[in-house]
């Protein structure tokens, strides 16, 4: 008996939680669907695509793999990597810059 009342002292989510996201998923991809239609190019269309992306993989990890309630220690354990592998990019995309242009100087002046 003791463990039947274990089993009901579960948290239920609202179904209304759900549908708001669903909702905010759908406005999202709407939103990813518009930049295209409206013919947006370069920096502006990647841009937003890329942020209404992030947004949704947001919403989804949050809500629906219910991240949003886990203990901080695991939510740091997520979260973490992908933002320091962010850094590390950036770091390249900076460390790119400087070998191209020192090869430019070094290799194509000496031909």
């Amino acid at each position: 008996m003791a463990q039947a009342a274990a089993h009901t002292d579960t948290q239920q989510h609202p179904i209304r939680l759900y549908l708001v996201v669903w909702g905010w998923l759908f406005i999202l991809s709407a939103c990813s669907y518009l930049v295209d239609y409206f013919g947006l190019a370069g920096y502006p269309r990647w841009s937003l695509i890329l942020l209404f992306m992030m947004l949704k993989a947001g919403l989804i990890v949050a809500v629906f793999m219910h991240m949003a309630w886990e203990r901080l220690a695991l939510t740091y354990a997520i979260l973490v990597p992908p933002l320091v592998l962010m850094v590390f990019v950036g770091i390249m995309v900076l460390e790119a810059n400087y070998t191209l242009f020192s090869r430019l100087a070094f290799f194509v002046a000496g031909s």
